[in-house]
């Protein structure tokens, strides 16, 4: 687990830079810097509209007294894809605007919802200390 993440603190960075610069030579560097600052205001933007929204969701299924499975996972997307927006860089904002679509946010779901299911039949799923 630890290798992983030393990976993605090392090679993430690596990529977003390689892209950054690539896009800095084709485009020039102030227009990069404005699109890479116009990304990170409108992901804030959409992440707190679509925050708001899967939080309603989740509060209507609550007050029905159904278990608001679904929007938990709209909602884990939706913190990852906002989180992702706010890091500088175009691999990062393209993760997070899809995270924050509604329908290519399906997709995500779909790969969350598999891989808890796996780690429960196997029993390795955990909640709490690690």
């Amino acid at each position: 687990m630890y290798k992983w993440l030393l990976a993605v603190f090392i090679i993430v960075p690596i990529v977003e830079l390689l892209g950054i610069f690539q896009v800095g030579s084709w485009i020039g560097g102030w227009n990069t810097f404005f699109i890479l600052v116009l990304m990170g205001l409108a992901g804030a933007y959409l992440a707190r509209a679509e925050g708001r929204k899967v939080w309603g969701e989740a509060q209507r299924q609550m007050q029905a007294g159904q278990i608001p499975g679904q929007s938990l996972l709209d909602g884990l997307c939706v913190l990852a894809g906002g989180l992702l927006l706010l890091m500088p860089g175009f691999v990062s904002d393209i993760i997070g605007i899809t995270l924050l679509i509604p329908t290519t946010r399906s997709f995500y779901r779909q790969i969350m919802l598999h891989w808890i299911e796996k780690r429960l039949r196997n029993g390795n799923f955990k909640i709490g200390k690690f």
